[in-house]
C-alpha cells in the first residue's frame, strides 16, 4: 500500500513538473535577469566572454596542435558551447535542492520543478552562446555549413533535456544527502572536460586507442550539438552509447526518485 502511495506521488510530481513550465521558465529567466541586473548587455556578456575564449583559443591551440584554422575553428567552437552547456547543467544541478531549500520548505512544489529551472536556465544561455557561432559560419563554411543535419539540433536537444532530467534527478537527490558530493562532482567534470574530445581532436589519436572515445559517453552528448551545427550526422556507434545512456539514467532516476524523494525536504 505505502509502495503504491509513493509511485502514485511520484508519477504525480513528474507529471506535475512538465505542466509546471510556466512557473519554472519565469524562474530560469528570472535567474538570469538577477544575476545581470545592473548590467546593460545583460546575458550577452557571457556571450562576449565565450567570443573572446573561443577565438583565442582556436587561434593558439590550431598552431599547437598543427591543425588547420578552417578544420579546427568550427570544431573548436562547436564543442566549447556544447561543452559549456552540459558542464554548466551538471554543476548546477549538484546545488539544485540546497539552493531551492528555503522555497521547498515554504512552498509545496513538484521536487521536479527545480531540476527543470536548472536545465532550462542553461538552456537559455546556450541559445545566446549560439551567437558566437555565427561568425563561424561566414568565415569558415567550406567545414562549417547548414544543410539538412542541421534540422537534426531540435531533436537532439530535446534528447539532452531528457537526459539533464533524468540525471539532474540522481545527482540532485545524492547532492542533497551528501553535500560533500556538490565539490566532487564539480572536480570531476573539470577533469573529464580534458579527457573529452573539445580542445583536442579524435583524429590525433593512434588507431589503436581511438575506440577510448566511445567509452566517455560525454563527447557522444557534445555530439549532440557539434554534429548537427557543423553539418554533419552523428555516428551509429554514438547513437548506440546514447540509446544505453539514456536507458541507463531514465532507469536510475525512477528508482532512486521512487524511493527518496518523500526525504529530500529533510536532507536539506
Amino acid at each position: 500500500m505505502k509502495t503504491s502511495m509513493n509511485r502514485n506521488k511520484t508519477i504525480a510530481d513528474l507529471l506535475s513538473g512538465f505542466q509546471n513550465w510556466r512557473i519554472w521558465l519565469m524562474l530560469a529567466y528570472q535567474d538570469i535577469k538577477l544575476r545581470y541586473r545592473r548590467s546593460k548587455l545583460g546575458p550577452f556578456w557571457l556571450t562576449l566572454s565565450m567570443a573572446v575564449t573561443v577565438y583565442s583559443m582556436g587561434f593558439l591551440y590550431a598552431h599547437l596542435f598543427k591543425i588547420d584554422l578552417q578544420a579546427y575553428y568550427p570544431f573548436l567552437t562547436t564543442g566549447m558551447i556544447a561543452w559549456t552547456m552540459i558542464s554548466t547543467i551538471i554543476n548546477d544541478l549538484a546545488e539544485t535542492f540546497t539552493e531551492s531549500a528555503g522555497t521547498i520548505k515554504q512552498i509545496k512544489l513538484p521536487y521536479t520543478t527545480y531540476v527543470h529551472r536548472v536545465i532550462s536556465r542553461n538552456f537559455i544561455i546556450f541559445f545566446h552562446n549560439i551567437v558566437v557561432y555565427i561568425p563561424i559560419l561566414i568565415l569558415f563554411h567550406e567545414v562549417a555549413k547548414i544543410n539538412m543535419h542541421t534540422l537534426m539540433i531540435i531533436p537532439n536537444l530535446l534528447l539532452l533535456y531528457l537526459n539533464g532530467l533524468s540525471y539532474g534527478v540522481v545527482i540532485a537527490l545524492i547532492c542533497a544527502r551528501y553535500p560533500d558530493m556538490i565539490q566532487i562532482v564539480k572536480s570531476i567534470v573539470q577533469v573529464i572536460f580534458f579527457m573529452t574530445p573539445i580542445l583536442w581532436s579524435p583524429s590525433i589519436l593512434p588507431a589503436k586507442y581511438a575506440f577510448f572515445i566511445l567509452l566517455n559517453p560525454f563527447y557522444c552528448f557534445v555530439q549532440l550539438i557539434r554534429a548537427p551545427l557543423m553539418g554533419q550526422s552523428i555516428a551509429l556507434s554514438e547513437w548506440g552509447i546514447l540509446a544505453f545512456v539514456t536507458a541507463l539514467g531514465l532507469t536510475f532516476a525512477s528508482y532512486l526518485f521512487l524511493k527518496y524523494r518523500a526525504r529530500i525536504v529533510y536532507w536539506i
